[in-house]
């Protein structure tokens, strides 16, 4: 991707409707040491800032959007592709979380925390 991602230019709520907590953490489950590390860290922030108290309406739908993106296999870089199969839903997640205000130190508190439980 040699030109900056820009989260408009993935039109996240159509994805809404794939969204479920239990698709996400059977999607998380079953990728988790395949994506990564740093994949994984941005889906958990998004989910915690979800549970947050701090995020507003237009905030939800948007982590909604991002995260059910996450879930489908099927997107701008299908997930089945070796290496950069998950490059495209980093691109969107970490684009997201740059437009949130919700996303503080608890939220991140939160992930490391669940990270370094599922990664060790």
């Amino acid at each position: 991707m040699s030109e900056k991602f820009d989260a408009k230019d993935v039109q996240l709520q159509k994805y809404e409707e794939h969204y479920s907590e239990p698709s996400l953490w059977d999607k998380v489950k079953n990728v988790a040491k395949k994506a990564g590390k740093e994949v994984i860290y941005n889906v958990l922030l998004l989910y915690y800032a979800l549970q947050s108290d701090k995020v507003s309406a237009k905030e939800k739908a948007m982590i909604i959007g991002a995260l059910g993106y996450f879930i489908l296999p099927i997107d701008l870089i299908p997930d089945v592709i070796p290496v950069v199969g998950y490059s495209d839903d980093l691109a969107v997640l970490i684009a997201i979380i740059k437009l949130l205000t919700c996303v503080d130190d608890e939220v991140k508190r939160q992930a490391k925390e669940k990270l370094a439980e599922w990664f060790n």
